[in-house]
């Protein structure tokens, strides 16, 4: 039996690993009207799980037992629903120990295509996966679609009653119709990554959601409804980012940056991992985002510094990204690409447009830039200024220690 004196850390562990696997599990069988059904049944069990497993100990194979307690909880609220008796049969039968583990993978994806149904809007489909599949609070969604948590919360609501409309159980569709979920289920898996790689709470990076990013990645990419060279892009771009995650974060928990990082500790074989899915996603006619954005991360994968680094490459990948896909984050990341090859002013020339983009109104690495820019080209009253106002608009513990870090190097100077 596994020990009882990190409960917390093991439920915790459990909720982002698991918790999307048994909703989905659950829901299968109610059928998706019954989705806050599942979730309570959920929440529930984790909660029992910190107060039982230390006092009666951690169960052998926490998940199963997991999984089990949900079906046992649901299958008690339909006894006392009869109309629901019809499912309850399904929850006894259809859940056998031996077989947790595979039912808790097949039912993932499947869940995942669920949340991506052609019936709700392209941002509540997004808003729903991140939700019930991502394991993300409404306040992480709101961060990581740049909108109002307000906004999320009531796509949230909306979402799930559209789905309590739809008929019951819920399966795989044909390639037809997975075409146009495959691509809100790839948007979302990145946004999962990415709220791991650059998390807004006092921990960086989390590693949780990294790895729960690229296991959906793997799940999509491994079946044939699901799997296409834009899926092989996404995870050349994830398993080549993720190779560098353990390097992003300094002793204190600061951020460091590309050029401060040390290379000889990226990891070796994600790269690979990431280098061998971008090799098949170059088998199909079409260029998406993520083909340009993991060619972005390969040229930063494979060089030996960053003077060394392709930013010609980087630059050219970041003007056809902006073609299809016109955002000011992009245009952010793009005006980087510039400074390193033009250098600061023409940087900054590339910034100037952003400055009044309301979508970037709160975002502090806009400032940020501006004031490592202005930095380099030794204007440091502006620097000082930019970087004061982005420390201001910064509520990550990480983001603003190397804002810090990077003001008290210029007023020292």
């Amino acid at each position: 039996m596994p020990p009882t004196d990190n409960v917390p850390q093991l439920v915790d562990h459990l909720f982002r690993h698991t918790a999307g696997q048994m909703v989905a599990t659950l829901t299968r069988i109610l059928g998706a009207h019954q989705l806050q059904l599942a979730e309570d049944m959920v929440q529930e069990v984790l909660i029992t799980a910190l107060r039982q497993w230390p006092i009666r100990g951690v169960p052998d194979n926490p998940r199963a037992w997991l999984l089990r307690a949900a079906r046992n909880r649901a299958l008690d609220v339909l006894r006392r629903e009869q109309r629901f008796a019809d499912r309850a049969h399904l929850l006894r039968d259809e859940l056998p120990p031996d077989r947790a583990e595979d039912l808790l993978n097949d039912d993932q994806l499947t869940m995942l295509l669920l949340c991506c149904h052609p019936a709700l809007t392209r941002e509540s489909q997004i808003a729903l996966t991140l939700k019930t599949v991502g394991g993300l609070d409404v306040a992480e969604i709101a961060s990581a679609l740049l909108v109002p948590t307000p906004t999320i919360a009531q796509r949230l609501v909306r979402a799930k009653r559209t789905l309590r409309a739809l008929p019951a159980p819920f399966a795989l569709d044909d390639q037809t119709t997975l075409a146009p979920r495959r691509s809100v289920l790839l948007m979302t898996i990145y946004l999962i990554f990415n709220e791991g790689y650059s998390s807004q709470r006092a921990q960086p990076v989390r590693y949780e959601l990294i790895d729960e990013a690229l296991r959906l990645g793997e799940l999509v990419a491994a079946h044939p409804a699901t799997a296409a060279p834009e899926t092989h892009a996404l995870l050349a771009l994830l398993w080549l980012s993720a190779a560098r995650a353990a390097t992003r974060v300094d002793d204190t928990g600061g951020l460091l940056l590309l050029e401060e990082q040390d290379r000889n500790q990226w990891d070796r074989v994600a790269i690979g991992r990431g280098m061998w899915h971008l090799v098949r996603a170059a088998t199909g006619a079409q260029i998406s985002v993520y083909h340009l954005q993991a060619g972005i991360a390969a040229c930063h994968a494979t060089a030996a510094s960053i003077e060394e680094t392709d930013w010609r490459a980087i630059l050219a990948y970041y003007d056809q990204l902006l073609h299809l896909e016109p955002s000011p984050v992009v245009a952010l990341n793009r005006a980087v690409a510039i400074a390193q090859l033009h250098g600061p002013d023409a940087g900054l020339a590339a910034l100037a447009p952003l400055r009044g983009n309301p979508r970037l109104a709160q975002y502090p690495l806009l400032l940020a830039t501006s004031g490592v820019l202005h930095a380099r080209r030794g204007d440091r009253t502006q620097a000082i200024a930019d970087l004061q106002a982005a420390a201001a608009q910064t509520s990550a513990p990480a983001l603003l220690h190397l804002i810090v870090r990077r003001l008290a190097a210029i007023v020292g100077a």
